[in-house]
């Protein structure tokens, strides 16, 4: 090998890989106050309610910028330390990382009727709250999986892979935990129930379950039949992917909700809007708007069949500090590591 060519290689290997920062842009209106949220909800989810915000404030351009979950939080760290200009708004599915965020100081305060009516589980220090109510469910293939084989609780499931690990073997998926800020937290907070935290994982590595990117992926791979079973991802993501052949399950041993955390950046230029959207995020208009694209679900037990003993609540809270603490973090991804083995993309 040449001299030069080593060099060349030597380079390449210096320069870091170039990062998407933001995984989708747009904006709406075209007022002369520009006004910038990040957000790790979908761009197609939520217009129609970020779209219902504009044309009640006609001055405003809003920029809405759609992040993957762990690349908004070490953006929103960078920008908290004064490293870039700060967005006006964030709001995240990965609540551990925005409690995060609070407690470092990366938020100000803001304090009105509406935030005060919120139950506590939904608002912390008055620096954080939450906008949806959205339960992490089982989706399934309903072409290829009877009504008798599907799983209504994790003690289902587990007796599944037990009895036919064949038909399961790399057809189960669920997020991937080192990857998704929203799968890490699921993965954390299942870990709480010992109950069956330690027999799941067993099981999933029996049958070599799958641990990919995201929510778009697992649900076309459910839909399409190339996996049978996907666990732990929200509702809200397979109601509006539409897929007639993927049903979903809120698992009635236990079902987690979440609910997504808005945060106004303490250096956020358009702080006074950012409050106004928050408070226009829990007004009864918007939370229709935000049912009809399925963050905000009803959970009526007549309707749901879950008992209200089933709900998990991921309470916005210091309690999930204890999510991103280091050892409990690094053990976590290595069991999980352990478990799953990591699937191409199509």
């Amino acid at each position: 090998m040449s001299l030069i060519l080593r060099l060349m290689i030597l380079l390449l290997t210096l320069v870091p890989a170039t990062v998407t920062a933001q995984e989708a842009r747009t904006s709406f209106g075209s007022g002369p106050t520009p006004f910038l949220i990040r957000s790790t909800t979908d761009i197609d989810i939520i217009g129609p309610t970020m779209a219902r915000f504009s044309e009640l404030n006609p001055e405003l351009r809003i920029d809405y910028e759609q992040w993957g979950s762990n690349t908004l939080f070490e953006q929103s760290r960078a920008d908290c330390r004064g490293e870039a200009p700060p967005a006006d708004a964030i709001l995240s599915s990965a609540v551990q990382q925005m409690v995060w965020l609070v407690n470092a100081a990366c938020a100000q305060p803001y304090r009105s009727a509406r935030t005060e009516a919120l139950p506590p589980s939904r608002r912390w220090r008055d620096e954080l709250w939450g906008v949806s109510t959205e339960p992490a469910v089982i989706a399934y293939n309903t072409r290829l999986l009877a009504g008798v084989e599907v799983p209504r609780s994790r003690f289902a499931l587990l007796d599944l892979l037990r009895k036919r690990p064949d038909l399961f073997r790399n057809r189960i998926a669920t997020y991937d935990i080192s990857e998704s800020g929203l799968g890490f937290l699921f993965a954390y907070s299942d870990s709480l129930e010992a109950t069956t935290f330690g027999a799941l994982l067993e099981g999933f590595a029996r049958v070599d379950a799958v641990a990919t990117c995201c929510s778009a992926e697992i649900i076309s791979g459910v839909a399409e039949g190339r996996y049978l079973i996907a666990y732990n991802v929200l509702g809200s993501y397979v109601q509006n992917a539409n897929e007639p052949d993927v049903g979903m399950i809120l698992p009635e041993d236990y079902t987690l909700l979440l609910s997504r955390g808005y945060m106004i950046p303490k250096q956020a230029r358009q702080a006074r809007v950012a409050a106004r959207l928050l408070d226009f995020l829990l007004t009864a208009e918007a939370q229709a708007l935000l049912r009809q694209a399925g963050l905000v679900t009803a959970l009526d037990p007549a309707e749901t069949g879950l008992s209200v003993s089933a709900r998990r609540t991921i309470a916005l809270s210091p309690a999930l500090l204890v999510a991103r603490d280091a050892s409990r973090r690094n053990l976590l991804l290595r069991f999980w590591a352990e478990t799953f083995q990591r699937a191409e993309l199509p």
